[in-house]
């Protein structure tokens, strides 16, 4: 039986008919739709090298966190369907433009369909790595599906309080399920990677202004659990996203105000207290001018990217 037939392919376990059309939380059909692809130059230094990371947006989401900066393709759907043949043609696109991989983002609800894209990639000649750049919330079956594709994984490790990821991310067992997620691509790099494995996992935490205490365990946990087997990439740029609303008109909970000096000061801290020398620290980050618009061609500020494909297009 198809995935999508019923379909269970992420934690949230909907069991729609995803190929008759029907939608579950994610809000996509069986069909694989995309907001943009660009030249990225924002991510980790690792991610970018030389030529920028090779950004693919997935249009829906299977958390809908209440301050998602990418909420236009993540919530609002934006995007266009393509096939596995122009997926593959948009992977080449970002190689022939100097891509150092291809970084999809947010494909936790796609599996399947990306799968199809990533073969007809490999079949175009597409030989950089895959990087997938999601939530944490995925399936650890859906990972074992996808060991043969990814070479790089960068999820997000947001939160171990479920009251604070229940009240944010709509996922009450958001803690349990990133762990159990992390924990299964910490062994699928090991497997595939003998040297240098920690090179290949990097786990995002941002940090959230007025919940530092669930910053602290979570860097308590990163510390006591994977710190010898991932590096860790914290992050300061939280954003209140002005004017979001829930579908029902309410409008969505979220921290109103940016990551503070004091803030900043005492996680470098933690950092200090749990040992945690090493991966990659963002200075301070306040103000919303670098927020993405992907109504825009190139959803980011210049300097950031450089546009390859658009939804609109």
């Amino acid at each position: 039986m198809h995935p999508y037939n019923s379909c269970d392919i992420c934690p949230r376990n909907c069991q729609v008919n995803r190929l008759n059309g029907k939608t579950g939380f994610c809000g996509e059909t069986a069909e694989l739709r995309i907001g943009a692809a660009v030249i990225h130059r924002g991510e980790e230094p690792p991610l970018i090298g030389e030529g920028g990371s090779g950004t693919i947006f997935i249009t829906g989401c299977n958390l809908g966190c209440s301050f998602c900066q990418n909420y236009h393709v993540s919530q609002d759907k934006m995007g266009r369907i393509v096939s596995p043949a122009e997926f593959a043609e948009i992977c080449v696109a970002l190689r022939d433009k100097g891509a150092e991989n291809i970084n999809i983002v947010t494909g936790s609800h796609a599996v399947p369909a990306l799968i199809d894209g990533f073969d007809a990639a490999r079949n175009a000649g597409v030989d950089i790595p895959i990087l997938w750049n999601s939530s944490g919330y995925d399936s650890p079956e859906m990972l074992e599906l996808l060991k043969d594709y990814i070479d790089i994984f960068l999820p997000d490790l947001k939160t171990l309080d479920s009251e604070i990821s229940g009240k944010f991310f709509n996922a009450p067992d958001y803690p349990n399920v990133a762990k159990t997620a992390i924990l299964k691509m910490i062994d699928i790099v090991k497997e595939k990677n003998t040297v240098n494995a920690r090179n290949k996992i990097i786990i995002r935490h941002l940090i959230l202004p007025g919940y530092l205490d669930s910053t602290r365990s979570f860097l308590l946990w990163f510390s006591q659990n994977i710190k010898d087997s991932a590096a860790l990439s914290l992050m300061t740029q939280y954003t209140p996203i002005p004017n979001r609303f829930t579908k029902s008109g309410a409008k969505k909970p979220m921290p109103d105000r940016f990551v503070s000096q004091e803030d900043y000061e005492t996680i470098l801290y933690c950092l200090k207290e749990f040992n945690i020398d090493e991966g990659f620290c963002q200075e301070l980050v306040t103000g919303s001018e670098w927020l993405p618009d992907f109504k825009l061609p190139n959803p980011f500020p210049s300097e950031l990217s450089v546009p390859v494909w658009h939804w609109t297009n």
